[in-house]
């Protein structure tokens, strides 16, 4: 793979667009032909240094290979190159959500609930799977355009969360990120299961239909401390049965939270 441009850089490394010379390796999930545009994740060097998520990463792998879902941007292959750790992945031209959000404002209820639906839907999959994305936010929402005019969602980052968490790294990083989008539990440092992932997604939901997260704040900390101890209000322009569901997903209580399952079926 040739790397061509950087897309776009975050917490846990840089995307670039890359051209394929070569067809994959026989453990690739797609081989690929010469001259097709990918997206490429190189992982950051902290990353890619440490040898306890070296060993994850290709432990994982066939996991994160196998996740294909309409709705999860399809990882391709996975390459470990000297000290280079990188994800191969299909390049899906079109905006993240977060952009989208802040470019057009908030959706209407409907369209709010079926895009969150669609990422549930992936969630139903992943969950299936035993892999919890744990840091769902409008930023690893890509949205593609479809045939028709309409935006379909992509929910990209899968397993990247989980990869980064480990034990050998610093722990002042685990927040640098988004506080905005933190389940209490994760917040507290307790385990986190799939239900972290559902709450991501009310969070998202919240999002879609105001323009903002439900907790703000001017420290991390303090928003940190708001997941904990807040409840969420209900903004005058959600119709009720709408946000008796972003509710659910919000609750402190992980036990509380719908499944993925019910939370598509829901929406």
């Amino acid at each position: 793979y040739l790397l061509e441009e950087p897309l776009g850089r975050g917490a846990t490394g840089t995307v670039w667009r890359a051209r394929q010379t070569v067809p994959a390796g026989a453990e690739a999930a797609v081989q690929g032909q010469p001259g097709e545009t990918v997206a490429i994740k190189v992982l950051k060097e902290e990353l890619a240094s440490d040898p306890d998520i070296v060993m994850r990463f290709l432990r994982e792998r066939s996991v994160l290979l196998r996740l294909t879902h309409p709705n999860i941007v399809r990882v391709r292959d996975l390459v470990v190159e000297g000290d280079l750790l990188a994800l191969v992945m299909d390049l899906v031209e079109g905006p993240d959500l977060h952009r989208y959000l802040r470019e057009n404002g908030p959706f209407s209820p409907v369209a709010a609930s079926l895009l969150t639906a669609q990422i549930a839907d992936a969630l139903v999959a992943s969950h299936a799977d035993g892999v919890v994305h744990r840091d769902l936010k409008p930023a690893n929402v890509l949205l593609k355009e479809d045939p028709e005019g309409g935006l379909h969602p992509l929910l990209t980052d899968f397993g990247i969360a989980r990869l980064a968490d480990s034990p050998g790294l610093t722990r002042t990083q685990e927040f640098v990120g988004t506080p905005a989008y933190v389940a209490p539990e994760a917040a507290e440092g307790r385990p986190q299961t799939s239900a972290v992932d559902i709450y991501g997604a009310g969070i998202l939901l919240y999002e879609l239909l105001t323009g903002r997260p439900p907790f703000q704040g001017d420290s991390a900390l303090e928003v940190l401390h708001r997941h904990l101890s807040e409840e969420p209000r209900r903004p005058s322009s959600v119709p009720e049965p709408l946000w008796t569901v972003a509710e659910r997903c919000l609750s402190k209580n992980p036990d509380r939270r719908p499944s993925a399952e019910n939370l598509a079926r829901a929406l």
